[in-house]
């Protein structure tokens, strides 16, 4: 999982990569190492509005300067795996932390930024301490947090849920009977981007999370095979088998995607009750459907499983995304003047415009200027007072893990694997 509004405001899929680098940029792209910039890479979405505007502030007063590329937000890993050793490689790159850039750091690809920390500490400092160390590899840090931390919750659209008589759920049980009740006034009671995978683990990890504590998966991650197979991974499995046979999800949501807006355009147009996502999902509906955006969309926190391990607030999601410096840059100076953008005034107010929560340190007194203050109030409370945030299965393991996690959730949803078979498939993820 990971930040994911598609509606890619760059270059199509189809293109071949060195070129859509080229074509994307603000200036003529291509490659950092010939033209005397800085290139940074990001994924292509809604937020790119932001990162935009940083760039243009930056080459207001910088001799060296930057250029925005984008890869659209479904190819973005790949394509970004593809490049990273080549001259078509950016000197600063979007990123999950954890598992996302380990191999990078093994490979000897990036640089470690505690020079940059030790010449300006707010580098550091600027920045909420348990959202910073999630790009710490092996003591030294490789990334600087931007955007905003990313927790999963339960969208909906209140005006569907008020004509069927459904509040949002605050426990498992309700949920279901949510389900019930949406698919007797006749819409879907969940949409679901399946044909994207990811959006279903997020299921997956909530669940789990709900019944077993954050605990199973953290010894799956670290190499206990056996947690898969656990008690409580079982019954996680069976409570989301439970679901599905509802009919929750509705019948065709492999077929829907969240990547070119269909998933949450069926909640926005009424088609669909809930759907659940990463708090970029204000922003996603600010985009598409303003409206919608202001006066009807619900969100809540997971609902609580009653019985289960996991703290009712715990969440999941993505902590925060980060930039990440290649090691081979010819523009270190202009890199580090770059990233201070980060922890800027500008930088937080820009983002929060849109609906993203940032963790620096000077956010709190900014929530006020947000797109929903009530919405960037309720995130920061959720993230402040969570047990545990678990960063997404997805990026916790390494990239190898990627594509074999997403095949396991969507054929597990949709009937290819029973829960043994499941099982078997997370048994077999490599976790370096």
């Amino acid at each position: 999982m990971r930040t994911r509004m598609p509606r890619v405001l760059a270059c199509g899929a189809t293109l071949a990569l060195a070129a859509s680098l080229a074509a994307c940029g603000n200036g003529s792209g291509g490659g950092s190492s010939n033209d005397g910039k800085i290139h940074v890479l990001v994924y292509g979405d809604a937020s790119n509005k932001v990162e935009k505007q940083i760039v243009e502030t930056f080459n207001k007063t910088s001799k060296v300067k930057a250029v925005l590329d984008t890869i659209p937000g479904a190819d973005y890993q790949q394509k970004l795996q593809t490049i990273i050793n080549t001259p078509q490689a950016p000197d600063i790159f979007f990123n999950w932390g954890g598992g996302s850039i380990q191999p990078f750091v093994k490979a000897g690809l990036l640089m470690p930024l505690d020079d940059f920390v030790k010449k300006d500490p707010n580098l550091d400092d600027k920045f909420l301490p348990s959202v910073y160390n999630s790009a710490v590899v092996d003591g030294k840090p490789y990334g600087i947090p931007m955007r905003g931390t990313q927790p999963v919750l339960l969208f909906s659209n209140k005006n569907v849920l008020d004509k069927a008589g459904v509040k949002q759920p605050q426990t498992w049980d309700q949920l279901l009977d949510a389900v019930k009740k949406l698919k007797s006034a006749g819409v879907t009671p969940i949409a679901l981007g399946g044909g994207d995978q990811w959006p279903t683990l997020m299921w997956f990890e909530y669940v789990y999370d709900r019944v077993a504590g954050p605990e199973l998966f953290q010894k799956a991650l670290s190499g206990d095979k056996d947690a898969w197979a656990s008690a409580d991974s079982k019954k996680a499995l069976g409570m989301l088998k439970e679901l599905v046979d509802t009919g929750a999800f509705g019948k065709n949501y492999d077929s829907v995607k969240y990547t070119n807006g269909a998933s949450p355009a069926l909640v926005a147009q009424g088609k669909a009750g809930f759907e659940l996502m990463g708090s970029w999902y204000y922003a996603q509906q600010q985009q598409d459907a303003k409206d919608f955006a202001v006066k009807g969309l619900g969100y809540s926190t997971f609902p609580t499983i009653p019985g289960g391990k996991g703290d009712p607030t715990d969440v999941v999601g993505n902590t925060n995304n980060f930039y990440s410096v290649l090691k081979k840059t010819k523009h270190p100076e202009a890199v580090a003047e770059f990233l201070k953008l980060m922890y800027s005034d500008e930088f937080v107010k820009a983002q929060m415009a849109i609906g993203n929560l940032p963790t620096t340190t000077n956010t709190q007194k900014f929530l006020d200027t947000s797109a929903s203050p009530e919405y960037s109030r309720f995130q920061y409370d959720l993230v402040a007072k969570a047990k545990s945030f678990q960063l997404s299965w997805d990026q916790a393991f390494p990239p190898a893990a990627m594509t074999p996690i997403h095949q396991a959730v969507q054929q597990f949803f949709n009937g290819q694997l029973d829960a043994d078979g499941f099982i078997k498939a997370m048994q077999a993820l490599p976790t370096e």
